[in-house]
């Protein structure tokens, strides 16, 4: 038993009086006619919000949960069933409940083998447990007052620290046998600025699978302090956007929550496998500027999407999806990969133990290029300079997207000058990635903030991207 397993063991089976010759009786109980695969997946979950409102910690709440969820496959078939609580009964009867889509048939042997981790990306320990709660307040209190003395107009702050810790075990009928202990935490600041009347808002933060201690001292808080009232300031003084085709140049980082959208989610395997994505069958394609190598990673160090394992069990990897404009990969988890006759790129995942697995993102980001970000500035004489987005949406058949930009500038004669608001940017994202015509040298990931969604289930996820000049794409705005 590997030592990821031993220390899962004690918070998910020992408390129910389990171990591992009982989850080899319930993967054989999914067994029978016609059955492909089962999997099992137990989750512990520990969590913890702590708000400051008003100049008062609001709240500080404390929540644990515990369950299951079984697969059972037969061909396309899936049967799924899940329950909070890990009982030998409740996963017996759900093993039942499971295999029926398949019909009945006799139980089958399974003998679990744990597999040592491959890598390890995270520290395993508790991060609840990394700060007294007299220090998680004492943050809080202090970036509200950093925040009030920042500038006299900030009116409110409000701030949140966040943490959870995910123990998972994972085991199917071909005897795989994982466990990982997932440590996420996240701050957040939001702002309200008043100013003649006017109220403005802005939010930052950041986080990662980290301990608390990487907000001790304050310092990183204080950056997204500061990034929060700017951008709510600078509304004060923005003009409004212009609509019309014009050149854009997105900054690094978060900008490449687009990507992510337009054309990360096209990727996975399940749009493709039923062909209704806008990528489906063009493996091998021109479906990007030659400039653009676009991947998803898994096996970065402390970042928020990554995972020593996906929900499958499945080691993360490095995939390139898009090598130099050609279309490479889809993002697969084991389901949809057997079915495409290809294997899982540990691209499995589900929110929790009550929801299926499903091909999604880890930490997707383009590669960078070889041009300093001041010079993609200077070639454009009128267009657009997009720092930031708050949101955005995509039709995944069609690609068409639109995204809000929380933070932009007009671009005049070579020179960031003005900034902007109610700018966004319309487009569909296989065409917008040919109209890359600049790549800078300056890759940087986000903060840690994003959380993506995808039929009901949200899970973290990590983007990034160098600076990009885009020549000719749509701005909404509003004059």
């Amino acid at each position: 038993m590997t030592e990821f397993i031993k220390d899962a063991s004690e918070v998910l089976l020992s408390p129910a009086g389990l171990d591992e010759h009982t989850l080899e009786k319930i993967i054989g109980h999914s067994l029978g006619k016609s059955v492909d695969y089962a999997d099992l997946y137990l989750q512990g979950s520990f969590e913890e919000n702590w708000v400051l409102e008003d100049g008062i910690v609001k709240s500080g709440d404390f929540t644990i949960d515990r369950g299951f969820g079984l697969r059972v496959i037969s061909g396309e078939k899936s049967g799924f069933a899940f329950a909070d609580g890990i009982d030998e009964k409740a996963m017996l009867q759900a093993a039942k409940s499971a295999k029926s889509i398949a019909g009945a048939g006799v139980n089958n042997a399974v003998h679990l083998h744990g597999g040592a981790m491959p890598h390890n990306l995270y520290p395993s320990n508790n991060p609840l447990q990394t700060l007294s709660d007299a220090d998680k307040v004492n943050l809080l209190h202090q970036l509200n007052t950093y925040a009030r003395q920042l500038d006299p107009r900030v009116e409110d702050v409000f701030v949140t620290l966040s943490g959870v810790y995910d123990v998972v075990m994972i085991m199917n009928s071909e005897g795989e046998f994982v466990a990982d202990m997932r440590p996420l935490v996240n701050l957040s600041v939001t702002v309200i600025v008043q100013q003649n009347g006017r109220r403005e808002k802005a939010s930052a933060g950041g986080g990662g699978r980290s301990p608390y201690t990487i907000f001790s001292g304050g310092e990183l808080g204080k950056q997204y302090v500061d990034k929060a009232v700017k951008q709510a300031l600078l509304n004060f003084e923005a003009k409004p956007a212009k609509a019309g085709l014009m050149t854009v140049v997105l900054g690094p980082g978060w900008p490449a929550v687009l990507l992510h959208e337009a054309v990360g989610h096209g990727l996975e395997g399940d749009f493709n496998r039923k062909g209704t994505s806008a990528f489906s069958n063009r493996l091998g394609q021109r479906v990007a500027s030659p400039l653009c190598t676009i991947v998803d990673d898994g096996t970065l160090e402390g970042r928020r999407g990554s995972l020593n394992v996906d929900d499958e069990g499945v080691v993360t990897q490095k995939t390139t999806l898009i090598e130099n404009g050609i279309l490479r990969s889809y993002l697969l988890d084991k389901h949809n990969a057997k079915l495409m006759r290809r294997t899982s790129t540990g691209n499995g995942r589900r929110e929790s133990y009550a929801h299926r697995p499903m091909p999604r993102m880890t930490n997707t980001y383009m590669l960078p290029g070889s041009d300093d970000p001041q010079d993609i500035i200077r070639s454009v004489q009128k267009g657009l300079y997009a720092v930031d987005f708050s949101g955005g949406q995509v039709d995944i058949t069609s690609g068409k997207f639109v995204f809000t930009m929380s933070e932009a500038y007009l671009i005049e004669n070579g020179e960031v000058t003005a900034p902007v608001k109610g700018a966004t940017l319309i487009g569909n994202g296989p065409d917008v990635l040919t109209h890359v015509s600049m790549v800078g040298n300056d890759l940087s990931l986000d903060s840690g903030v994003g959380t993506c969604g995808k039929d009901g289930q949200s899970v973290p996820v990590g983007v990034g991207q160098p600076t990009l000049k885009i020549d000719g794409i749509t701005v909404g705005g509003s004059e």
